[in-house]
């Protein structure tokens, strides 16, 4: 087994991350498009309207679960994904886990004038970091936002 991952951060600082984790939810939902929503629903019940970062982590959440449950096997009969989201280094960390894709793997496409496809991408813009796992059976997108970043924050961080 193969495991694959592309990251903004580096696997040590990643270990020592998650060594400080505690989960904080879990919510596994049938693989379907129309399950996008009890997601988006999940992330804010488990964060709290409060925190600046829920809303940055609700779009995030929806992007990539709508990229599971149409790009995976998790569209198959029978298929699911797991969110989990986690307390951990300061932030969040929420991981969005599909039955694998023997086809593709998670891609950022670099032009923002497609329609479509650019769930990634912002992740990539929006999250403080993020990454995957991908093995013959499953792929674990995830990204972590740190605590108080909303998205006032994120439009004015440096580049």
């Amino acid at each position: 087994m193969t495991a694959v991952a592309a990251r903004a951060s580096d696997s040590a600082e990643d270990l020592a991350m998650m060594a400080r984790a505690a989960v904080i939810g879990s919510l596994t939902i049938p693989g379907r498009p129309d399950q996008v929503c009890a997601a988006r629903a999940f992330i804010t019940k488990v964060l709290g309207e409060a925190e600046p970062a829920t809303e940055v982590a609700v779009l995030l959440a929806s992007e990539t679960v709508t990229n599971a449950v149409l790009h995976s096997n998790s569209r198959r009969p029978g298929g699911t994904v797991t969110i989990t989201a986690l307390e951990t280094g300061g932030g969040v960390r929420i991981e969005v886990t599909d039955c694998g894709s023997e086809l593709s793997a998670p891609v950022v496409k670099p032009d923002g004038c497609i329609t479509g496809g650019n769930g990634l991408l912002l992740v990539q813009t929006l999250a403080d970091e993020w990454g995957y796992a991908r093995d013959e059976f499953v792929t674990t997108v995830w990204f972590w936002l740190q605590h108080g970043r909303g998205y006032a924050a994120l439009h004015d961080r440096p580049e």
